[in-house]
């Protein structure tokens, strides 16, 4: 794993500024704190740029990226990681191709030398965002994984395109314009992004399993943007009828074991993130099974027992001879450490989780890990959130009785109690557009669209005003391929929005990469592996959720490895306790409110209106406040907090010159990559 940036000028003659690129690379320097590289291609107007973190051929000169092709006609720089990359090399070398590094990077340059890129995308396998300019067709394309495990932005200047890894790349670029745009303004603080977009005006996200593709032709760009591939739930009745329930077990098993295999190969050591969960439990499992040595566990504990998982994650790694180490939280130090996690996650965030995974991989950079295998996808795939379940009694059992119907919605109610305002709106709530699109609004928009009345009256006049008669729902639905929709069952359509939606937009960005990369740590979340998706897509809904069971086909999967009791529980949301559910982190939150939401900065910032967050707190303090209220309070007010930060780090502050600054400091300067020395003490990081 890595960090990419680049330049793509619309005037081929105008050249590169090599010292931007170097700043490009060195503002993302903890996503590769093992070296950088800058290149270009003469008369091209192109630039890459790239800093690394070597997991695979650790020999710096032979794997340092950007790379281009011996004719000098192609130009690649890649973020992330290949699988199966040794067998193409191999299949590659034997049918005449010269590779110059071990990297499993380098396979994208030969496919693309041997296919082209649209035949070259089926190959590949993992988690990527790569950036390739073929300079005989003058084309730039773009590409992100399929699911958007791997970052990938885009904006346009004056001058030309300019992308990045993160956001902060793209804003190292003098040329680039900083500031919020009223609806995305209005999206960070109703949690849900528009799939594609950003906070900040034209700055764009590639959609997961999407090329770019960027034509100069005559001092002008054409870009076109289509998907190369999709989730693509078969349509009812087109599953194959004959498999039977052991068969779609026995399919999983395979698919999720080799999933597993491959993401445990690595010139480093590979450790597990373990919660209490059937998803990390399982990939701890297989992981021991596959491995020679014990394998390292990194646990999140909470200082409260009604959040807390590490009874059964230490049952877990006592049961496969894990090697674990538990990182305890307290709330005050969740809130102390939210500044600097804004600085990375590069949007606002709900729940103090994302501080707490920031945290995590700290102390996994600190026990010299710099990969780990995590869990996340397999509730997206098998049906595992109670969002889930919910769409599922409601809209997918046509023949269950009214009455088992609110019985098993009374039932959902109580055992998710402590998240209901976040994995669960409160009450009901429907949006026209996402109907008209979906079937139903699903459960898991829920919450974030019932936020969305409470926003006008949070935003300053000019952004209140830009947002007259604005449809959050509808700007979703906008997005969303209909065609992948239409004929599928109800629990199919909900998990296709929650994948699109909260899996892309959420869980791989505060709560994946950007907190993860933060410390020089790449994760690999084997279940979102694409072959494995092509097997769980098949498995029938009822076997996703069987009766009131989330997960059956995923359980009795892996029920030979899982404890009695992990086996036997329902699915526990995990999160950090909200503000509201202890005195000292509620303080903690008000320091951080106190700073970023008085009067005076409210007014310098210009975002939001102050009146309308004084009522806000207010509301959130009433007595009167039901718990669920409160836990989406909770949010709003973390999303307030988030986007006064925001502003302070990436639209007040010189970035271009921060950047310039970090260069200097870590020694990085134009034609001097191979002198450059791993630059983790320098940035106050463990090396890897």
């Amino acid at each position: 794993m890595c960090g990419i940036g680049g330049v793509f000028q619309l005037q081929p003659q105008q050249p590169i500024d090599e010292q931007v690129l170097v700043n490009m690379a060195a503002i993302q320097v903890h996503r590769g704190p093992d070296g950088f590289g800058v290149r270009g291609l003469p008369d091209q107007g192109v630039g890459f740029c790239h800093a690394r973190l070597s997991i695979i051929d650790l020999d710096a000169n032979r794997g340092r990226q950007p790379f281009v092709s011996e004719d000098g006609q192609l130009l690649m720089a890649h973020n992330g990681e290949f699988y199966d990359f040794q067998a193409i090399r191999a299949s590659l070398t034997a049918q005449g191709h010269h590779f110059s590094s071990k990297s499993d990077s380098e396979i994208l340059l030969r496919l693309y030398q041997q296919r082209g890129l649209e035949a070259s995308l089926p190959l590949l396998r993992g988690e990527f965002a790569f950036a390739l300019f073929d300079s005989r067709l003058d084309t730039l394309y773009l590409v992100r994984d399929r699911f958007g495990v791997k970052p990938q932005y885009w904006t346009l200047t004056e001058e030309g395109l300019v992308f990045g890894s993160e956001l902060k790349v793209l804003f190292a670029h003098p040329g680039v314009q900083r500031r919020f745009s009223s609806e995305g303004l209005f999206h960070q603080l109703m949690q849900t992004m528009v799939p594609g977009t950003t906070a900040f005006e034209g700055v764009h996200q590639l959609k997961p399993g999407h090329v770019l593709t960027v034509r100069r032709r005559d001092g002008r760009f054409s870009i076109e943007d289509q998907p190369y591939w999709d989730v693509d739930f078969p349509r009812s009745g087109e599953r194959d009828a004959g498999r039977s329930e052991s068969d779609h077990i026995a399919a999983v098993r395979q698919a999720l074991l080799e999933a597993v295999e491959v993401r445990m190969v690595a010139d480093v050591p590979v450790g597990c993130y373990l919660s209490g969960g059937i998803d990390s439990c399982s990939i701890l499992g297989l992981a021991a099974a596959v491995s020679q040595n014990p394998v390292k566990a990194f646990t999140i504990g909470f200082d409260d027992s009604r959040y807390d998982e590490t009874p059964i994650a230490t049952s877990m790694a006592e049961a496969t001879g894990a090697d674990q180490l538990v990182m305890r939280l307290s709330g005050n130090e969740l809130y102390g450490h939210l500044e600097a996690t804004i600085w990375h996650t590069e949007r606002t965030i709900y729940n103090t989780l994302a501080v707490a995974k920031f945290l995590m991989s700290r102390e996994v950079n600190r026990s010299h890990y710099k990969v780990v295998m995590t869990g996340e996808g397999s509730d997206e795939l098998f049906g595992g959130y109670p969002a889930f379940r919910r769409d599922m009694f409601l809209h997918g059992l046509q023949d269950l009785p009214e009455a088992d119907r609110q019985e098993w919605e009374q039932l959902l109610q109580e055992a998710n109690q402590l998240v209901q305002g976040a994995m669960l709106a409160e009450e009901q709530v429907h949006d026209p557009a996402l109907e008209a699109v979906v079937g139903f609004t699903p459960s898991c928009l829920q919450p974030w669209l019932a936020c969305a009345p409470l926003v006008p009256d949070l935003l300053a006049p000019q952004h209140r005003q830009a947002c007259t008669g604005y449809q959050p729902g509808a700007a979703i639905a906008a997005t969303l391929d209909a065609s992948q929709l239409e004929g599928r069952h109800a629990l199919d359509r909900a998990q296709y929005v929650w994948i699109k939606t909260m899996l892309e937009g959420q869980i791989l960005t505060w709560g994946g990469d950007r907190v993860d990369m933060a410390h020089a740590m790449e994760a690999r979340p084997a279940f979102l592996d694409h072959h494995l998706a092509a097997v769980a897509v098949q498995v029938p809904p009822e076997l996703r959720i069987k009766g009131k069971t989330e997960k059956y086909v995923l359980r009795e999967a892996m029920r030979g490895l899982l404890p009695e009791q992990l086996y036997r529980r329902e699915k526990f949301a995990f999160m950090a306790p909200p503000a509201h559910a202890d005195p000292e982190k509620r303080a903690a939150m008000q320091v951080l409110a106190d700073r970023h939401l008085s009067p005076e900065a409210i007014e310098q910032a210009g975002l939001l209106d102050p009146a309308g967050v004084a009522a806000l707190f207010a509301r959130h303090d009433d007595p009167a406040t039901s718990p669920a209220t409160r836990v989406q309070l909770d949010a709003v007010i973390n999303h307030l907090i988030g986007v006064q930060i925001m502003h302070q780090l990436f639209v007040a502050a010189d970035v271009p010159a921060q950047a310039r600054e970090l260069a200097d400091r870590l020694g990085w300067r134009p034609g001097a990559a191979d002198q450059a020395e791993p630059a983790y003490a320098l940035i106050g990081m463990s090396g890897g």
